[in-house]
């Protein structure tokens, strides 16, 4: 294999040439004992032979195209400003401004960040609610159908999966329908950049998809921050991808982070097969351990989904507490406390543990011995049949218009019947509750009521809710 940034990075520090050019620590690691220890002395700027990310010719391309073999996909790019920039980017090289898309409403933030800076009109597919554990099911591509002919003048249709929860959607017949109404498929795939690996469920890119981007850092051994965007077929153009790509992405990218994402992408090249039976044989030892639960109930594990969900990637671990003693956030504080594992998020009630390729079988076996205690520990208790959270509430104008219009803060117990100017969700996984534009009802209200009381912290409303001026 070609040297990689990494290797390439490791060479030229031993070379101890003077650096007069950016960063300012001149890779002086004795300058400070933090720079040491963040690897100062390969963090370097666009100098002689290490490549542009922007018009990359040489040691940055071939790394990318390697990428593009890895994913089988047109053209790769990498990302160091995380997955939100290539959807932002992706967004803009679409649709450029104006227009409008179909827009799974269960989408991240950053999704709802681009149609407002790109004034895009969005039409929400509302995802089923799977019965058993009260999330996001997948979304049905009759449903996409149905959208598409309602409003036939859409080119862009933005799906995710898999979600937080590890919900995947029929990518491959989601994009049949998309491109036979001569629309592109965005899938957010942050939380997938395994799929297709291993016995994992496919991804979207082998399923079709027309821009895919994936979090590499979310489940692969790839630091915080690292991403890709993936293209292929012909409906989106590469050049207007990568301009979009100087707009939402840093001028100087960082070679530490590059070199992290370029050296997972050789690692998966050489040794993923290996890698990955070994995650999956410890994701089916988690299974063994954790059939004894008698409480708590594991998505996928110890009770399945209901029909409304496709297919699920075994590497989210969703544990349910609906109908026990204790709520997700106190499960989450117990095996902190406990058990010194720190979860993903909670919700009212369930948890997400988030495993990736650096687990090992002991963590997972933690993992299992800590919910087994604590399920000896609680009880069965009734509860409230679980809420879904997302709605659709009437849209009076746009973002744009609400958020830089006159606005003002209002206190939650008189916001009902005003408009929204601002933005609400629960972070992680930052999917809005409520979006700028949409009328707000007691029926909302209610539900970051009960979210809160479960103990999970809301974004957006402190101080009250920001609503336009009357």
């Amino acid at each position: 294999m070609d040297e990689t940034l990494f290797m390439a990075l490791q060479r030229y520090g031993r070379e101890d040439a003077i650096p007069m050019h950016m960063p300012g620590h001149k890779r002086n690691e004795a300058l400070a004992p933090y720079l040491k220890a963040l690897g100062a002395g390969l963090d370097i700027t666009e100098i002689d032979g290490f490549d542009d990310l922007h018009g990359a010719e040489g040691i940055l391309r071939r790394g990318m195209e390697r990428a593009a073999q890895l994913w089988g996909a047109k053209r790769s790019f990498y990302l160091v400003n995380g997955s939100t920039c290539g959807i932002l980017a992706a967004i803009h090289a679409v649709l450029g401004q104006g227009g409008s898309a179909i827009v799974a409403r269960n989408c991240h933030k950053s999704v709802y960040h681009g149609l407002e800076l790109c004034g895009i009109t969005p039409h929400f597919l509302l995802p089923p609610v799977e019965s058993r554990f009260g999330i996001c099911a997948s979304i049905a591509p009759a449903e996409v159908e149905r959208a598409l002919q309602t409003h036939p003048d859409v080119r862009l249709v933005i799906v995710t999966s898999p979600t937080y929860e590890g919900v995947v959607s029929d990518i491959r017949a989601i994009a049949d329908v998309a491109h036979r109404h001569h629309a592109v498929l965005l899938v957010d795939e942050a939380h997938g950049a395994h799929l297709g690996m291993g016995n994992f469920p496919a991804g979207a890119v082998a399923c079709g998809a027309d821009v895919v981007i994936q979090s590499a850092h979310k489940t692969l051994p790839s630091l915080t921050q690292t991403a890709l965007l993936h293209l292929q077929g012909e409906l989106v153009d590469p050049e207007r991808v990568a301009h979009s790509l100087e707009i939402f992405e840093t001028s100087s990218p960082s070679y530490l982070l590059m070199a992290s994402l370029d050296s997972c992408v050789a690692l998966l090249l050489e040794q993923g097969q290996h890698l990955l039976q070994e995650w999956n044989a410890s994701l089916q030892a988690f299974g063994q351990e954790v059939r004894s639960l008698q409480h708590l109930r594991i998505l996928g594990y110890t009770a399945a989904p209901d029909s409304s969900v496709y297919a699920l990637d075994p590497s989210k671990i969703v544990i349910s507490t609906a109908g026990t003693s204790v709520t997700g956030p106190e499960l989450m504080g117990s095996l902190r406390k406990e058990a010194n594992i720190e979860l993903e998020m909670a919700a009212s009630d369930y948890v997400i543990a988030m495993t990736g390729m650096g687990d090992t079988a002991d963590t997972f076996h933690a993992l299992a011995r800590a919910l087994c205690k604590a399920d000896r520990m609680i009880q069965t208790s009734p509860s409230a049949a679980v809420r879904p959270a997302l709605q659709l509430p009437r849209r009076l104008c746009s973002a744009q218009e609400a958020v830089f219009g006159a606005r003002e803060k209002c206190p939650l117990d008189k916001a009902a019947g005003r408009v929204s100017a601002g933005y609400v969700w629960a972070y992680p996984p930052g999917i809005p509750l409520l979006v700028p534009g949409e009328e707000i009802d007691a029926a909302l209200l209610s539900v970051f009521k009960g979210l809160q009381e479960s103990g999970v912290s809301l974004r957006g409303l402190s101080g009250g809710l920001w609503v336009r001026k009357a």
